[in-house]
């Protein structure tokens, strides 16, 4: 285990949907812990179906168990040279893989829990279908929350100050778009049928609280911080609360990072697949040395960075 600097402070990002790709699995592949990991993993998310061309890697059923396993091999084939982070921290169904990483239970594990979690959110969203998700920038969220009501929509996951995911019904997408619009705002409809972290998946959260009740809970080497309080969690009682609520309230993710700033991390680095919660990051706090495993064409890229980032 390579020496750290006393003083240093990792942060471990895990990204939610979204950034995933065919060849998420690559990197981690390189090392021969990173290819063990991933041909189990894989196979165990997919149900022994290879990852091919014809594979659907964003459908919620195979996008949330693929997402989790290429970030916990990701930490596989680096796991020999990182340190010990002092945080670790997912977004969405990241936050299952940040347990994972900080020890509470196995790959495997996550990635069963992974599958779980999407067979119950796509059971709400089939009994109540039309669901749909669209990100909104460019206005405060006092002023986006004003017209989500009018709209039936309701908020997702806020990212920044004027950033944001919103949940709610696809038939009345069009019109919030253009009351942002009109407002000065922009929007994106996400190719997501969905409404995460809103009401429309409270029918969830009891059923995936008793699947975490009945997991396996170890001992954690750092705590994760939860999305929809912003608070460090190191116990079972808190990851399984926080963890089956997050389905239908908003995640607070502007406020985990941060956290993580008042927490006293140096830098951190976002497990993959894709950048979007470094950027994020960054821009916000730009004082904390942050980068994605996708920056890197090697695993010795991503050594000799956390080595020099903890001088």
């Amino acid at each position: 285990m390579t020496s750290y600097g006393a003083q240093s402070r990792l942060l471990l990002l895990c990204p939610g949907q979204g950034g995933q790709h065919t060849a998420m699995f690559d990197l981690a592949r390189s090392s021969p812990a990173g290819q063990h990991a991933s041909t189990v993993l894989t196979d165990l998310a997919l149900a022994g179906l290879p990852l091919a061309d014809g594979t659907d890697i964003y459908a919620n059923r195979t996008a949330q168990p693929l997402i989790v396993a290429a970030t916990l091999s990701m930490w596989a084939a680096i796991r020999e040279f990182a340190p010990t982070p002092a945080l670790v921290a997912g977004y969405s169904i990241g936050e299952l893989s940040a347990y994972g990483i900080a020890g509470a239970w196995p790959a495997e594990t996550a990635v069963r829990l992974a599958a779980e979690r999407a067979r119950l959110m796509d059971a709400c969203a089939l009994a109540l279908p039309g669901q749909t998700l669209v990100a909104i920038s460019g206005l405060a969220l006092s002023r986006v929350a004003s017209l989500l009501a009018k709209h039936a929509f309701y908020m997702s996951i806020e990212n920044a100050d004027d950033a944001c995911i919103t949940g709610g019904p696809a038939a009345s997408a069009a019109a919030l778009e253009a009351a942002v619009h009109a407002a000065g705002g922009r929007s994106t409809r996400l190719p997501v049928e969905v409404a995460s972290h809103t009401r429309y998946m409270q029918a969830a959260v009891a059923h995936f609280a008793t699947a975490l009740q009945r997991t396996e809970f170890q001992a954690m080497s750092a705590p994760v911080l939860a999305g929809i309080a912003a608070m460090a969690v190191n116990a079972k009682t808190q990851a399984v609360d926080q963890l089956s609520r997050q389905l239908a309230e908003t995640i607070h993710w502007s406020a985990c990072m941060d956290a993580a700033a008042e927490a006293g991390i140096t830098y951190a680095l976002e497990l993959g697949p894709g950048a979007a919660l470094s950027r994020m990051l960054q821009s916000r706090h730009p004082h904390i040395n942050t980068r994605s495993v996708a920056d890197f064409r090697t695993l010795d890229g991503i050594r000799k960075w956390l080595e020099r980032a903890a001088e």
